[in-house]
Parts: C-alpha cells; structure tokens; sequence
C-alpha cells in the first residue's frame, strides 16, 4: 500500500469543511428559529394589553396591568451574536441578580419598584409602575431652566440642595448594605409621592422620596473599589448631563460621608484613585 500524503491532507481538509458548513447551518437554523420565538413571546405581553416604552441595550419596558395594578415589564431579549447557551445563562443570571437586588434594597428601606413576579425563563421581571413622578434628570433639567428663566434663585437652588441630600442619603444606605448599582445616573433615580404621605398633601416632586430604578448591573460586594466605582459612574453622568450644576456631586458626598461614617473613608480614597487612572487614560488617549 503506497502512502500519499497529499490525498490524505485533501481528504481531512475536505472532512472538516463539510463539518464546518453543517456547523454553520446548525447555527443559522438556531437563529432564525430564536429570532421567530422572541417575536412570538414579544405578541404575548401586546396580547396581553402591554405596551412597548422604551428599548435599551439589554432590555424593553413594557407598560400595562398586572394583578390588577399598573406595572412595569422589563423583559432582556437575546442577542443574535451570542451562542443560545451562553445567552440564556446570561439572560438568567443578570435577571435572578437584578431581583435580588430589588428585594435586598427593599428590605434594607430602600424605596425600589416592588417586585410582582419573575419570569426566568423568558427574561422578564413585572414590577411596580411607580405613579406620579418624575425622573432625577427631568427635575433638575426643570429646575435649571426656571433659573435661567428668571435670572435668580427663587429658592430652586434649595430644591436642588434638598434633592442632593435626598440622594446622598440613600446612596450611603445602599453602600452600607453593601448593594452596588452598578449604573448610576439621574435617569436611573425617581421623585415620587412618599407611600406613607396623604395624597392632598402632596404637592409634586418637591417633597417627593428617591426610587431606585435599573439594577441591571447590580451585585452584592463589600468591596470599596466597586463602591468608589459606583460614585465615579455617577460623577461622570452628572458632568455630561447636568454640566452647569458642578456642585451637585460635592453636596451629595458631603451627605454620603456622613451618612456612611464606617466606610466612606476608604471609598473616597479609591474614588480618587480611580479618578487619577480616569485623568491617565483620557490624557494617553
């Protein structure tokens, strides 16, 4: 029998091609069948009186009725660059780590949407629709245009003192309870009507509680790195979004420090260095 290496190193290039296109089929059938599954869970909650919010990255709103009271669905869909598995693991995760973080800071006094019923298989968490309020980011957009309005205080800067208290209060309690958000901005924070406070004596977002919203990206950790990160996050967003406002963020750690005496002194250290490696990376480029 005469060796012939070159037939045989045809014949394994031949072999793996044909695994490789059967392969590729086998994915591209995955796909279209996923793709056709998501659409049809998606007609489900339309079905079922829901409508469509807003989309994000990761995730959609719903709004509509859940036992019988206004809520919220946040439903992760799939990403078509992901191999099924591995997207249904992260899909599950995320969403079993964002209600647990929803139910820790609940419990911790934490106001957050509460909780109604999480569908792990499909993605979704039902939850409160908070009522009559507003986002962080819409209050103070408001409250700036007033000033510039009127070309003086008028008191709206007392407002905003109070708001920052507000949010340095609850920031220092979720850190104490070692809940990390993991994406702090103002759209991610709520004015609402207090649940304890008569509805005659409420008279909008002034006197209004911080509802906690998104904990996508949440997890539990006691580290202070994580902490300080968290802070950076919300830095940044308020210098991007609330530019003409830069004492927001010192009003909120003054409150921060004081409410978190135990720890906020090595998170404001790694805030800082956190800050120093942000400044390095944005002067290399």
């Amino acid at each position: 029998m005469v060796f012939r290496p070159k037939v045989l190193v045809l014949t394994l290039v031949s072999l793996t091609f044909v695994r490789f296109r059967s392969l590729l089929r086998c994915l591209i059938r995955r796909t279209i069948c996923r793709n056709i599954l998501v659409a049809g869970e998606m007609s489900h909650l339309v079905e079922h009186g829901f409508q469509l919010m807003k989309q994000g990255a990761e995730a959609k709103l719903y709004s509509g009725v859940y036992l019988e009271k206004p809520a919220i669905v946040k439903e992760r869909f799939s990403k078509a660059y992901r191999h099924s598995i591995l997207d249904s693991t992260i899909t599950k995760e995320r969403t079993k780590s964002e209600a647990k973080a929803l139910l820790k800071s609940q419990l911790c006094d934490i106001r957050t949407p509460t909780l109604y019923f999480v569908d792990y298989q499909n993605g979704r968490i039902y939850m409160e629709h908070v009522l009559n309020s507003v986002t962080v980011k819409e209050y103070i957009v408001d409250i700036n245009n007033k000033t510039d309005e009127n070309n003086e205080d008028d008191g709206y800067m007392t407002l905003l003192k109070r708001l920052t208290d507000k949010i340095g209060t609850v920031l220092a309690m979720m850190h104490r309870n070692n809940i990390i958000h993991g994406d702090l901005t103002t759209s991610n924070m709520l004015l609402a009507k207090p649940e304890e406070l008569d509805p005659k004596e409420y008279d909008g977002p002034d006197n209004g509680e911080i509802v906690m919203l998104d904990f996508g990206l949440s997890r539990v950790d006691n580290s202070a790195e994580d902490k300080g990160v968290d802070l950076y996050v919300l830095e940044r967003a308020l210098i991007s979004t609330h530019s003409t406002l830069p004492h927001m963020f010192e009003n909120i750690l003054q409150v921060y420090q004081a409410q978190n005496k135990g720890q906020s002194k090595d998170v404001l250290i790694k805030l800082e260095e956190i800050r120093l490696r942000g400044r390095k990376r944005t002067m290399v480029g």
